[in-house]
């Protein structure tokens, strides 16, 4: 049973959502679309097209939120992993993966359902002041994620072209100017420079794990439950940050925005189809942000493991001994330009989500460039500061620090979100069934648990 059947409730019609159930929606607000300059802007063929023709319609936002799962955030944790502990992490990868196809296609069935993207539902449903609050977290949040995109396009035009960190930060700042005009080429540009420069992690990762030549049956059964990643403490530190750096908060709120691009029927049978079509979007685009997670990890089990290098935990070091290591001249600089097409490409989602989130709970529309250079601005001053005062070393602890803001506010995302779906008031016919809805708060209560953790830990 495909996942988008298993939440949904069958009913035999959709009834228009009573305005009752949002508590605070005003009439002034009813006809207010996600992304007004892109809502509906995406063609999707008539009825006759074949099921390929439409679902290639609606492959798209899926890979642009499969951006937060592989950005330079994350590289540190499956780096780690990989060079103490060899393949065995691989399993904790592959049950992140599972909780985020859960959460991300909650959030794209929100979407298509109600018509509202996270951050309108939560304008919709919540008293003012609530609002505020949540509007100022992921404000921070997406400051915080701005912050390791930053540090992650430094980091890449350092190790490529001996660029001094400091310059590099300001040079990133330009990456406004290509957002803006992809943004006003059309959203289908936006969606073809993502996927392209996914596909390019993706290669130069495929040619690193070719290069490592990891031992087949070790790969496999790293993708196994072991019980050694509960008793070695170590270990399921690690394990943790894995899980917990799991989904990024303005993820939920971009994909349930960016799936209204769509302009499919806004009627009972097109919002079935949609949320169908949407869900093996994302869930397709997120294996492919299991396979460059799990290829990170499996390099450097294959590089730094057995080598006695189990230490290496900078991307720094890292670049410096894969090439040797793996016997590839070439290697190093794979790694570089991965991580220079992540760092970019989480750049202009985080543009995205910033806006959405800025006009959802504000209902405050200001220019492109204008919000770009702003959250850029306020993302380059602590790691100019930082590495004026500390070096190079101190920019990997503000990477850090990043990923601990973000945890901090990711229950302010996760849980109005569950509210929402298992509300039938809010939903209709498209609420999550029982069985869905006790995996959805299992699989939340986990991370918002691991993420407690891990805050409790980078505090303490």
């Amino acid at each position: 049973m495909g996942l988008s059947n298993l939440m949904s409730r069958p009913e035999p019609a959709l009834s228009p959502t009573p305005k009752s159930a949002w508590r605070f929606a005003s009439d002034a607000q009813a006809d207010t679309n996600s992304l007004p300059g892109a809502f509906a802007s995406v063609q999707v063929p008539g009825a006759g097209a074949s099921w390929l023709r439409r679902f290639l319609a609606f492959v798209g936002p899926g890979y642009m939120v499969s951006v937060g799962y592989m950005d330079p955030g994350n590289w540190a944790t499956d780096l780690q992993g990989g060079a103490q502990f060899g393949y065995t992490l691989l399993t904790v990868i592959l049950l992140s993966n599972f909780m985020a196809i859960i959460l991300q296609s909650l959030a794209a069935r929100l979407g298509i359902a109600t018509g509202r993207d996270l951050a309108q539902a939560c304008r919709d449903h919540f008293p003012p002041a609530v609002n505020i609050v949540l509007w100022l977290a992921c404000e921070l949040a997406i400051i915080a994620c701005d912050l390791a995109e930053v540090i992650g396009t430094a980091v890449a035009l350092h190790l490529l072209f001996d660029i001094p960190l400091l310059a590099g930060a300001i040079i990133s700042a330009l990456d406004a100017f290509l957002a803006l005009y992809l943004m006003n080429r059309g959203f289908r540009y936006l969606e073809a420079f993502v996927i392209g420069l996914l596909a390019t992690v993706a290669l130069c990762f495929a040619v690193e794990v070719v290069a490592a030549q990891p031992p087949v049956a070790a790969i496999l059964k790293g993708f196994l439950p072991s019980t050694e990643i509960m008793t070695n403490s170590q270990m399921l530190y690690i394990a943790i940050g894995i899980i917990g750096a799991t989904v990024m908060p303005h993820n939920l709120y971009l994909h349930s925005s960016i799936v209204q691009t769509r302009a499919f029927e806004r009627t009972s049978s097109g919002r079935r189809e949609a949320i169908r079509w949407a869900t093996w979007d994302s869930t397709i685009a997120l294996m492919l942000a299991l396979f460059i997670n799990a290829a990170i990890l499996i390099v450097a089990a294959a590089a730094f493991h057995t080598s006695g290098h189990q230490d290496i935990a900078e991307i720094e070091d890292a670049y410096r001994l894969l090439s040797p290591l793996l016997g590839l001249g070439v290697a190093s600089t794979l790694f570089a330009v991965a991580l220079l097409a992540a760092g970019t490409n989480s750049t202009v989602t985080g543009t995205l989500a910033g806006q959405i989130i800025m006009e959802g709970f504000l209902r405050l529309t200001i220019p492109h460039w204008a919000r770009r250079l702003l959250t850029r601005g306020l993302a380059i001053i602590p790691v100019v500061a930082v590495t004026v005062l500390y070096g190079n070393r101190g920019v990997g602890e503000l990477l850090l620090l990043s990923q601990v803001v973000l945890s901090m506010q990711l229950p302010f995302a996760v849980i109005p979100l569950l509210m929402f779906v298992t509300d039938r008031g809010k939903m209709g016919e498209f609420v999550i069934s029982r069985r869905m809805t006790v995996l959805a708060w299992a699989v939340a209560i986990i991370i918002l648990l691991l993420n407690g953790k891990l805050l409790f830990d980078a505090i303490a």
